[in-house]
């Protein structure tokens, strides 16, 4: 992968973001990426590889959205760290099984075992009712803020 293409891809990714007013979900996948690094090299290696050679080349080419790409980045991710299941929050607080990256839906990652669920894509502004499932399920707070 050239430093071309990680340009490319950056720049179209910007561009994303900044039209559609969504968080860059970067920050949170870096983490991600450091639990996967301690607990699976294997799976580590495999997200690495999968960056350069399949995510930034098609987001650079225009064969994927940038952000609906990025967040499939995420759901992989989360798959790797902890094998479950991803559902897609609707602004009512519904989850439905995540079939594509709907960006006005809140995705997380629900492990099989134990342990909170995985952030994957927020939506650019989380509704009363995905901030709710948000704060229970990835953040375990008990308390509603009133």
């Amino acid at each position: 992968m050239s430093d071309d293409v990680t340009k490319q891809a950056d720049e179209i990714l910007k561009a994303a973001l900044e039209a559609t007013g969504a968080r860059d979900p970067r920050e949170f996948y870096r983490d991600r990426l450091q639990e996967l690094k301690q607990a699976n090299p294997d799976g580590y290696r495999e997200a690495v590889a999968y960056y350069r050679e399949s995510l930034l080349p098609s987001i650079a080419e225009g064969t994927a959205p940038a952000l609906e790409a990025w967040t499939e980045y995420g759901r992989r991710l989360a798959e790797a760290v902890a094998p479950g299941r991803t559902v897609s929050v609707d602004d009512t607080g519904l989850a439905h099984e995540y079939e594509d990256p709907d960006l006005d839906r809140l995705h997380l990652h629900i492990p099989s075992g134990k342990g909170r669920a995985l952030l994957v894509g927020l939506p650019p502004n989380l509704s009363a009712a995905q901030r709710a499932t948000y704060d229970v399920l990835v953040a375990g707070k008990q308390k509603f803020k009133k």
